[in-house]
């Protein structure tokens, strides 16, 4: 089930199993010291695919006045393998074409994604660039 809140919406054990995924991902699993939690989560809407109660991939929502972007895309390991990275991506995309209807979607992405990202309708606007040390490559959906 896709669930979608805005971060004043979710409860407190809700906020912290996001956070708590997206550290095991992105800062432990890619081995990448950073701030994980920022400034956005304050204002972010959070996509989430929940099972039985459990957090199985997540996407954040980010309203950049001039363009929408999403990130913190990650599906939690147990579930990888299933498919679960496109149906959170699907998901997040149609949220977004509903809620902003004919605004840029510009995202950062690791480059390794970038085929994925393609698949989406994504395309290359950047150089690879090295962000906290791993590279990356901005994509647009045209």
């Amino acid at each position: 089930m896709i669930i979608i809140k805005h971060t004043n919406e979710l409860k407190p054990n809700e906020l912290v199993e996001i956070f708590k995924q997206r550290t095991a991902v992105f800062v432990v699993e890619q081995n990448c010291p950073y701030p994980e939690v920022d400034d956005d989560d304050f204002n972010d809407l959070h996509v989430c695919l929940v099972e039985n109660g459990n957090l199985q991939a997540y996407a954040r929502i980010i309203d950049k006045k001039t363009h929408i972007t999403f990130g913190r895309v990650l599906v939690v390991k147990k579930f990888r393998g299933s498919g679960l990275g496109k149906e959170i991506v699907a998901a997040t995309l149609k949220e977004i074409t509903q809620r902003f209807p004919n605004v840029k979607i510009r995202i950062q992405a690791q480059t390794y994604l970038q085929d994925f990202y393609s698949s989406f309708g994504f395309k290359t606007i950047s150089e690879t660039y090295l962000e906290d040390g791993i590279p990356h490559i901005d994509m647009i959906l045209k």
